[in-house]
């Protein structure tokens, strides 16, 4: 555990056994290597006597090993520990408080990322840190929301945030870098490199201030080269796919998608800037998924009639990401785009809600532009889906498994994403969803020793192929912009779909 709580009844002083109070404290505890900071010794002749020499101390986990006492209170207090794990999202961020007693989450919540009032996109951020206060900002906006959720989870739990003693961050690794606020501007230049690969466990009041206990722990988990960070190792510790023959594939789809291909034997990853599209991002009706938008679509593959659902009725104001891509199967199927994500019949758009049914009173439209922008998102994702498999000598046909991470895959229809290329065309039950992982990544890394260090031998496993100066991926990239893919034998059940619909010419 990142901290540990343990009730203690230390023997009385007098005459015979005149020991410091610190030195009758820590000749009780279970552990050896433990600091003890000034900030707990101006409290603990105090809290010693108050407690009648029955207290409870709490101690932390620290860089290179042993621990650092964080705290005594007087009585017994251990059914109160209470950890965070934090999803640090480039758009959105989740946290889970968590009890150590259990190991269980007592209450989950999710917030926008408040950087995005300075960029939506993190290539942008990355860009404008380098701009004078700007980076410090950014830290500041992030840490403001882990603090927003760190306060709801603490209000709907019935406890002050200071009983938290230890946070466990999972991201990407400029999420990483802005949460501690370290210069991340290297990151999106050559040769793209990150000020550090696995962070130390860090003290609250001195480095992050967050609302927690002042002495807590914070820990981060550890991040390989300039876009795949904690986050993706934690999909990897997640899915196992570290401890299996079988060779696995894993897409984390969020802001930014991340990509892991491998085995026990070897791991590689890539990453890039795909997630936007998928979340609405680039289509003009897009917006992210709440109330009002649109988060299921059919299409009538012989009428093209169109329906939808309204996450919590009432207007529509934009498609989400997954209505994104069952919108565009649904066409695909029908007839209505073609492979190539071109309109048919002389069409440049399709109307998807009428402007009746809208919150602006304007109909929603889709355009060719945004096929193409779709188009060119997946085509990203296939080529460097591609590109992992030809640095190792494998292709499609050689992966066993299909794991997605991240919520917004939770959320996809299998057929439909399987239906446009951005799933693999494998048997169903061999595409298994994760949901956060980075979420649960985070949580074992609170909870477990163990999977810090099996983070830690994840990242050193891993190779990273850099994609932003791979021209064999840019190739790649070039021929991969078609629904499914310009190779249908890899995708045999779209093929038979779309042979039975009498869109394929034989």
């Amino acid at each position: 555990m990142l901290s540990r709580k343990v009730s203690l009844v230390l023997p009385p002083p007098h005459l015979g056994d005149n020991r410091a109070d610190a030195e009758r404290c820590l000749a009780v505890l279970p552990f050896r290597e433990v600091e003890m900071p000034l900030s707990v010794l101006r409290h603990l002749p105090r809290v010693l006597r108050e407690g009648n020499w029955k207290v409870t101390v709490t101690l932390g986990a620290r860089t290179g090993g042993g621990w650092r006492l964080l705290a005594v209170e007087p009585g017994d207090t251990t059914a109160r520990h209470w950890g965070v794990a934090v999803d640090g999202g480039t758009t959105t961020l989740v946290a889970s408080l968590i009890d150590f007693n259990t190991g269980e989450a007592k209450a989950t919540a999710s917030c926008l990322n408040a950087q995005v009032r300075v960029a939506e996109d993190l290539l942008t951020r990355l860009q404008l840190s380098e701009e004078p206060g700007v980076r410090e900002q950014l830290t500041r906006l992030l840490r403001e929301s882990v603090n927003r959720l760190v306060q709801e989870l603490a209000s709907r739990a019935g406890i002050s945030p200071e009983e938290i003693t230890a946070l466990a961050f999972s991201g990407n690794t400029a999420m990483t870098h802005f949460f501690l606020g370290l210069d991340p501007s290297h990151l999106c230049r050559e040769p793209y490199l990150p000020v550090v690969n696995n962070p130390s466990f860090y003290r609250n009041r001195e480095e992050l201030n967050l609302v927690i206990h002042p002495e807590a722990v914070i820990y981060c988990l550890p991040n390989v080269g300039s876009y795949v960070g904690g986050d993706a190792l934690a999909g990897i510790l997640v899915s196992g796919m570290h401890r299996r023959e079988a060779v696995s594939l894993l897409v984390d789809i969020g802001t930014n998608a991340e990509l892991v291909l491998g085995n026990r034997e070897w791991l590689v990853a890539a990453a890039g800037a795909a997630g936007p599209a998928l979340e609405g991002g680039v289509v003009e009706a897009g917006t992210r998924a709440g109330p009002g938008a649109v988060d299921r679509v059919w299409v009538d593959p012989s009428t093209g009639e169109i329906r939808y659902r309204v996450i919590g009725g009432g207007k529509v104001k934009g498609l989400c990401g997954s209505a994104v891509v069952d919108l565009l199967a649904g066409l695909v199927l029908a007839g209505i785009i073609d492979r190539a994500g071109r309109f048919t019949n002389g069409r440049k758009e399709i109307e998807v809600v009428s402007a009746e049914e809208t919150e602006q009173g304007r109909p929603l439209i889709l355009s060719q532009k945004d096929v193409k922008n779709f188009l060119r998102t997946k085509g990203a994702m296939t080529a460097a889906i591609e590109r992992l498999q030809e640095a190792v000598g494998i292709g499609f046909k050689d992966i066993e498994y299909f794991f997605v991470a991240g919520a917004f895959g939770e959320h996809l229809d299998v057929e439909a994403a399987v239906t446009l290329g951005l799933y693999p065309d494998l048997s169903r039950e061999r595409i298994i969803l994760l949901g956060n992982a980075s979420l649960e990544g985070a949580r074992r890394a609170l909870l477990d020793e163990k999977a810090r260090e099996e983070l830690v031998s994840i990242g050193q496993k891993l190779t990273y192929i850099e994609l932003n100066a791979d021209q064999k991926f840019m190739d790649r990239f070039v021929g991969a912009q078609f629904f499914p893919h310009t190779d249908l034998e890899l995708y045999p059940t779209v093929r038979e779909r779309l042979r039975a619909a009498g869109r394929l010419k034989e």
